[in-house]
């Protein structure tokens, strides 16, 4: 993708839903879909896609361990809204944890936690780090974000193993794809806001199809980022397997506009036994600067009864 955009700005924000179908054989995609919407569903519709889990020949696990990547910072909130004013075409991530060992049923009380880098390539708490091409400062976006926050949060999966975090497509920076970062934890619990001890089960990444990103990037305020946008063949961390390798399955929530939002649904299979040290076997993600963080959070960096742009939510 070059520096060519058409200018649209967005004109209306809405919350919209992403979730999980990484379950395999026998029909199981349908009944993940429905388990990832079963806090919107009766409690019938629940039973009945917990049965439909439980049943199948096989559970496909997210087969792809990566690199946390070198934009990891501790001490993420416990928190629904991640964006604190950030500007960018909406979505909600709505993902499903379930057991790959154990006929994937769900693990309720598993800690999901993301991170992304904003409309223009940056992430928080290393807001100097060039994203590559051309791209106005981080500090000229106009939002009230905490930079040392924005764009990371936790959150803990119900008795579905459901979980939804209301976010914005990531922009880009090079020499990476559109993404986003996962961890999945187990055995901690929340803890001044944020999520404390228990231990990482998998480490990852979600990937856009390239013509969703590629027409989102034509949009404002990401046109603003010209430059060489890396495609998915050419990302040095996905390895084209699809859903089990983080691949969103997204719909559009307004077909003829996309500044509208999407959704879409992606499950997590873990294994809750193992342990993930967030080495994994991808590529990196792209250098941070000389002077960033390098991977604990700042000191005073906020909690759960921090500021109100930073604040915990559910």
């Amino acid at each position: 993708m070059t520096g060519n955009h058409r200018d649209k700005t967005i004109t209306r924000r809405r919350a919209i839903a992403v979730t999980g179908g990484t379950v395999a054989a026998g029909g199981l995609t349908v009944a993940g879909y429905r388990s990832a919407f079963a806090d919107d569903a009766t409690t019938a519709d629940a039973t009945a896609s917990a049965s439909a889990i439980s049943t199948g020949s096989e559970c496909m696990t997210l087969t792809t361990s990566v690199t946390e990547g070198p934009y990891y910072l501790d001490g993420a909130l416990v928190r629904k809204n991640i964006t604190e004013g950030k500007s960018g075409v909406p979505l909600t991530l709505r993902l499903t944890v379930v057991d790959a060992t154990d006929g994937c049923t769900p693990v309720p009380g598993a800690a999901v936690e993301i991170w992304h880098c904003d409309a223009w390539g940056y992430y928080s708490g290393y807001t100097t780090a060039n994203p590559g091409g051309s791209a106005p400062a981080e500090s000229e976006d106009g939002s009230t974000a905490d930079d040392r926050t924005y764009l990371r949060g936790y959150q803990i999966a119900n008795g579905n193993g459901v979980v939804k975090f209301e976010t914005i497509f990531p922009g880009w920076y090079t020499p990476r794809t559109c993404h986003i970062h996962v961890k999945v934890h187990t055995g901690g619990a929340k803890e001044d806001g944020t999520y404390e001890g228990g231990k990482v089960n998998h480490t990852g990444q979600f990937f856009f199809d390239d013509t969703v990103a590629e027409e989102i990037f034509t949009l404002e305020p990401y046109s603003r980022h010209s430059g060489s946008y890396t495609t998915l063949d050419n990302d040095m961390v996905y390895d084209g397997g699809g859903a089990s390798s983080g691949l969103l399955t997204l719909e559009a929530v307004h077909k003829k506009d996309p500044s509208k939002g999407y959704k879409g649904f992606l499950t997590l299979g873990i294994d809750p036994d193992a342990e993930s040290t967030g080495a994994g076997s991808g590529g990196g993600g792209g250098t941070p600067p000389n002077d960033a963080p390098t991977g604990t959070a700042p000191s005073d960096a906020p909690t759960g009864s921090a500021s109100p742009s930073a604040s915990a939510s559910s």
